[in-house]
């Protein structure tokens, strides 16, 4: 109990620091602090800047949308030319260049490993003349405007693992995600929409499922966690007044309500109480923005036209796009998109074909969006998966026919807005499309960099738990400032 009374006076004392600030700044600036940050829990301990919402050095991006291609979509159909396959098109994969790897349960008892190239052309597009498939045409008209990494690597050779490491920095799950550290790190620049929001939409292919847990706040504030958008009626579900609840009623609930947390609150010092408090606020200020936010009606005909069909049909990755364009303009911090279908084990050449279709005008033509907005030097987008494939065939190999397992050595993905570097490809893998042969970016270098871009020292922004220092990168990862202009 004298713990909590500490604790309750530490917190006593910010809150008093707080309401001196308001005075000073005015409660506009003082309402873009997230205030529930300020609290330090029971078995929580900040230890970063003081104020939430301040970054540790000037941000080149303010937000971020991140395009998450759930399943992995294989390098070598996309971004990562290999002529060297072509030629020696089901030949064995020499162990010299496999160096006895782990491979998954799905390939490790093939006897034959062949090696295949892909089925689809390639051609050199943009000042850069950066090698893309014929999978993707509308991404190749705004190479220029796009940063290829070409040598991302991870330890994961798993969807469930390496799907969580890339959004958590952990393979296993209960540790917050990216979305919940910046929300945590950097507050939200609108206080009636949530600083972290989730938008799920399925291809034509194979799919993997994802998790709650992948937009979760972890050990941090709930306050944090992912707000997942759906494409119903409702987009956030359970946010309107239940029937016979005026507006004034709900608000005369939440104020009770509010006195009633702050009772326990003095009795048992859980600053958890205050971000429960702040979410039912923050659901009551939602009710008006958020329909405004996710409204599509009035956009153009050309932008629907920009994003494809699909971009009418609420649920697909196009109009996810689109939105996500929206909820980003309307200052959301952090907007996550899943993609699934992408885990093309067999069957790639069609499979493949239909789900870089769904996903590579939108894809395109949110950066078109943006850049004629006047958003995406503060917006950085990203656009990948969680591991590679492979550069032999799962099963049997035919002229027509191949499947690619999991590939974690090697795969590409790329960014773009953000202070990142346009028009510009990153690391090279070999001949064959198995090892890295230059640059090597870890999934923690890929995370250590988008925090630098938001202003935050992946080394400072650290949470406290259970007696140990956490953070998005664990203790690893460095900024690749190669890629940065």
């Amino acid at each position: 109990m004298e713990n909590k009374l500490i604790e309750h006076g530490l917190n006593t004392n910010r809150r008093h620091f707080l309401s001196k600030l308001s005075l000073g700044l005015g409660s506009a600036a003082l309402g873009s602090l997230l205030i529930p940050d300020l609290f330090s829990g029971i078995n929580g301990e900040r230890d970063v800047d003081p104020l939430a919402g301040i970054p540790h050095f000037a941000p080149k991006a303010k937000r971020v949308i991140y395009l998450f291609q759930n399943g992995a979509p294989s390098q070598l159909e996309s971004f990562d030319y290999k002529p060297k396959l072509r030629e020696m098109w089901g030949e064995e994969l020499p162990d010299s260049i496999r160096q006895g790897q782990r491979l998954t349960g799905m390939t490790s008892s093939q006897t034959s490993f062949p090696m295949v190239g892909s089925i689809y052309d390639f051609q050199q597009y943009g000042q850069a003349r950066a090698w893309v498939s014929e999978l993707f045409p509308h991404t190749a008209k705004i190479v220029d405007d796009i940063c290829i990494i070409k040598s991302m690597h991870t330890e994961a050779i798993n969807h469930d693992p390496a799907l969580t490491f890339f959004q958590t920095g952990a393979q296993q799950g209960n540790r917050p995600s990216m979305g919940a550290w910046l929300s945590y790190g950097l507050g939200s620049e609108n206080s009636n929409l949530p600083a972290f929001t989730v938008l799920l939409s399925k291809g034509k292919g194979n799919g993997q499922g994802v998790y709650s847990k992948l937009w979760s706040n972890g050990f941090l504030e709930s306050v944090h966690q992912g707000v997942q958008f759906s494409s119903g009626d409702d987009p956030v579900l359970y946010l309107s007044n239940q029937e016979g609840m005026s507006g004034q009623q709900r608000r005369k609930m939440l104020d009770r309500l509010a006195e009633l947390n702050q009772l326990s609150f003095e009795k048992l010092g859980d600053p958890e109480i205050h971000a429960k408090v702040a979410q039912y606020e923050m659901a009551y200020r939602m009710q008006t923005a958020v329909p405004e936010a996710t409204d599509l009606s009035k956009e153009p005909d050309m932008i629907f036209d920009l994003y494809g069909e699909d971009s009418r049909k609420p649920g697909t990755f196009a109009a996810n796009c689109l939105l996500a364009r929206k909820l980003s303009e309307n200052g959301v911090r952090f907007v996550q998109l899943y993609h699934q279908g992408w885990d093309q084990h067999g069957n790639l050449p069609n499979e493949m074909r239909d789900q870089a279709k769904d996903v590579d005008q939108a894809s395109a033509a949110l950066i078109t969006d943006l850049k004629q907005r006047g958003l995406l030097d503060e917006t950085l987008v990203i656009w990948g998966g969680e591991f590679g494939r492979t550069n032999y065939s799962q099963g049997k190999l035919t002229k027509e026919n191949y499947g690619r397992d999991h590939h974690p050595r090697c795969f590409s993905i790329w960014m773009a807005g953000g202070g990142v570097k346009p028009g510009f490809v990153y690391g090279e893998t070999d001949e064959f499309g198995y090892n890295i042969a230059k640059n090597p970016v870890h999934v923690h270098d890929f995370q250590a960099t988008v925090l630098h871009q938001l202003g935050l020292d992946h080394e400072r922004l650290i949470y406290k738990h259970l007696g140990r220092r956490f953070r998005l990168t664990d203790v690893a990862g460095h900024v690749v400032k190669d890629l940065l202009v």
